[in-house]
């Protein structure tokens, strides 16, 4: 049999197929065996093991259940995104796995549209100025927005998590992109508010100092009503899980929205804006 040899140190996906056919063999598997449990073709088995073919979120984790590393730190679905999210703030990956498994996400924004909530247009006018600005390369720029459409496309799941959503006004007010780019986007906005599964408060200037947080925060509640919060710095992001010092922002949230116009006053000032926009 001709077996081709690997080379683990010339790429991240070259040291993500030399682990696999590794485990694989020290299961006793052939590749025929994984590809039956995974429900992939052999022939891809083959091209992932010796990096021809990159693999996928959906193939690493049908990986971990086949092998029994799911939530464990031999993950590939830990490994890929790892991988895939190097363009992303240390600590933010880690976040994302448990964003497209929780059942409420409470967020809070300043500035700048929540991810989340973002059209294409507004995010690659974004994306583009980090590359002029050389802050990343294009390739780390088009990884980002295929980061932000994975997860945007978590939040259309059956069924769907509850969104607490509260914007500071200046996300609203400041102009990415262009007339066309921020009117899109306040349209946008205007439709996430009216889903069913959506409370949407904006946050006026006017608040003052009633308003609570001073920066960007994000309340996760996973399936097992585990509480953590989310948050960035410059240089990485971090996200809290003890439950002693999620709680209290949790309270502060509520106080935020508690001291926020209601729904149908905040869509009203989007509307506002929006045809304000020339």
């Amino acid at each position: 049999m001709n077996i081709r040899k690997l080379n683990p140190e010339s790429g991240p996906w070259a040291a993500y197929g030399a682990r696999l056919r590794k485990l694989r063999q020290e299961l006793g598997w052939r590749q025929r065996d994984l590809a039956e449990r995974v429900g992939y073709a052999e022939p891809h088995i083959s091209g992932v093991e010796i990096a021809v073919k990159k693999p996928t979120l959906k193939f690493s984790a049908a990986v971990d259940t086949a092998m029994g590393l799911t939530n464990t730190d031999q993950s590939f679905e830990r490994e890929f995104r790892q991988i895939k999210f190097g363009a992303l703030l240390q600590g933010f990956p880690e976040y994302v796995t448990h964003e497209r498994k929780a059942v409420e996400i409470r967020l809070y924004e300043v500035g700048l549209v929540h991810g989340l909530l973002q059209t294409r247009e507004y995010a690659n006018v974004l994306a583009e100025i980090s590359v002029k600005r050389g802050a990343i390369t294009p390739t780390k720029a088009e990884e980002r927005l295929t980061v932000l459409d994975e997860r945007q496309a978590a939040l259309v799941r059956t069924p769907p998590p509850l969104l607490f959503i509260v914007l500071d006004e200046s996300c609203i007010r400041r102009p990415i992109g262009g007339p066309k780019v921020m009117a899109r986007q306040l349209e946008h906005l205007m439709a996430v508010a009216d889903l069913p599964n959506t409370v949407f408060q904006i946050a006026p200037f006017d608040m003052g100092e009633r308003q609570p947080f001073n920066q960007p925060i994000t309340i996760l509640t996973g399936p097992d009503r585990q509480l953590m919060c989310y948050s960035e710095s410059a240089q990485r992001g971090y996200l809290e899980q003890q439950s002693d010092a999620v709680v209290p922002l949790l309270s502060t949230y509520h106080q935020l929205q508690a001291e926020a116009p209601s729904q149908a006053t905040s869509v009203a000032m989007i509307d506002q804006v929006r045809k304000g926009i020339s």
